[in-house]
């Protein structure tokens, strides 16, 4: 059988070509290889330099390659942090005619280490809390999104510093299963081997002395559990709010968003007891909140304020009669954001005079007003509505941060 280099991109082939894959892997010479640090695996790892980048090469049998390189594809379409795949080689042969195992190849993570890398030298328990919160995060988005893991550890994921925390990747998904939708079995089990797994590998390092002394095995393998629990019920639960307290509703999408999550859409049903709010979140990407809100409105803002007028777009919305998402006689998203523009958006801007605007946007001002709707209600422990938000930011807090603008431009 011909050498044969499967992948969906044009160019990784070309530039995969001049590896030596007549060569089994572990014998692969130091002049083709990039020393890195890697994790524990089953299988025999490279990596190696194909043209201007760095890939990791892993051998493993024809099936397990291909459905790996599937199932790292669909994540890659979820939007799920993991390793890219770049592509699969079969085919392959010693100079001697021998047959080589098929290697699955997929794009060195850039920036990450594997946890043992991390604990060459101690780690202090609070690095490895936001170790276990990064993990956390990837297993409630991959359960999200109907990914079985399988086998969750702290070898099968790379961790990459994101600001003050760090981001988790898969980087194995061999025992991967991909569904519409988990069931509790199925994310139970998974969190019970992330338990097992991950006290195992602190068992590790602890006999090897790399652990922190304060640190137990045991106790960080189960708040895994705890973690994973906590954000899981944030992310899906159904809350009931009575009908003049929105701004509960509000105070729910600040907690999703400063976990990283955004609400991509919200139901709200009537029921005797008050409004029934269920939040169906969605993992969002850098810069999601500004293409999203430009998409729909026309407003070209920051990020920030993208996001937080989104958030308020979407809590309108969810009280309009001809919302009804999924539902082909209902709005259309950007006929409820044109409205939303038009009767929320431009009236609340235009209620502020001109003269104390001073330099502010008006997606600024928009998202000030809604700030300060946000105390006046938790203050007033209900909803005191947009009118009277903006009726007492323009007599009590306008006045008094326009005041420095307009000393400004004065001594100018």
């Amino acid at each position: 059988m011909d050498l044969q280099i499967s992948a969906t991109n044009a160019e990784h082939p070309a530039a995969l070509l001049d590896l030596p894959w007549h060569i089994p892997l572990e014998e692969w010479p130091d002049e083709c290889l990039v020393h890195l640090p890697r994790g524990i695996s089953r299988h025999v790892v490279r990596f190696a330099r194909a043209d201007d980048e760095v890939v990791a090469v892993k051998e493993v049998a024809e099936w397990g390659a291909v459905r790996e390189y599937e199932l790292l594809r669909t994540l890659d379409r979820m939007g799920i942090p993991a390793v890219d795949p770049l592509a699969v080689v079969t085919g392959r042969a010693a100079a001697d005619g021998e047959p080589l195992a098929p290697v699955l190849v997929t794009r060195h993570l850039r920036g990450s280490q594997p946890y043992r890398a991390m604990f060459e030298t101690t780690m202090r328990p609070s690095t490895v809390n936001r170790l276990m919160d990064a993990l956390a995060v990837l297993l409630v988005r991959l359960h999200l999104a109907g990914f079985a893991w399988g086998d969750c550890s702290l070898s099968n994921t790379l961790f990459r510093r994101d600001a003050g925390a760090y981001a988790a990747y898969l980087v194995d998904a061999e025992t991967g299963q991909s569904h519409p939708r988990l069931s509790t079995g199925q994310r139970e089990y998974d969190i019970e081997l992330a338990r097992v797994n991950i006290a195992g590998e602190l068992m590790d390092l602890e006999a090897s002395g790399a652990l922190h002394p304060s640190i137990d095995p045991v106790d960080f393998g189960s708040a895994i559990v705890r973690r994973y629990g906590d954000l899981w019920h944030e992310l899906t639960r159904e809350s009931v709010y009575p009908a003049d307290k929105r701004h509960y509703i509000d105070r729910r999408i600040r907690r999703l968003n400063d976990l990283g999550f955004d609400v991509a859409e919200m139901e709200i049903r009537k029921s005797p007891e008050g409004d029934t709010v269920h939040f169906l979140p969605k993992v969002v990407d850098a810069g999601h909140h500004q293409r999203q809100l430009l998409r729909l409105t026309g407003l070209d803002t920051e990020e920030n304020q993208a996001r937080r007028l989104l958030g308020d777009l979407e809590s309108w919305m969810a009280t309009q009669d001809d919302y009804a998402p999924g539902d082909p006689l209902g709005a259309r998203p950007e006929v409820l954001a044109h409205r939303w523009v038009r009767d929320v958006f431009r009236p609340t801007v235009r209620a502020v005079p001109k003269e104390l605007r001073g330099r502010l946007e008006a997606a600024q001002i928009y998202h000030e007003v809604l700030e300060h709707r946000w105390y006046l209600s938790e203050r007033a422990r209900r909803d005191v509505g947009l009118e009277a938000a903006v009726r007492d930011y323009v007599r009590n807090v306008l006045p008094v941060s326009a005041a420095p603008l307009r000393a400004a431009e004065t001594e100018d």
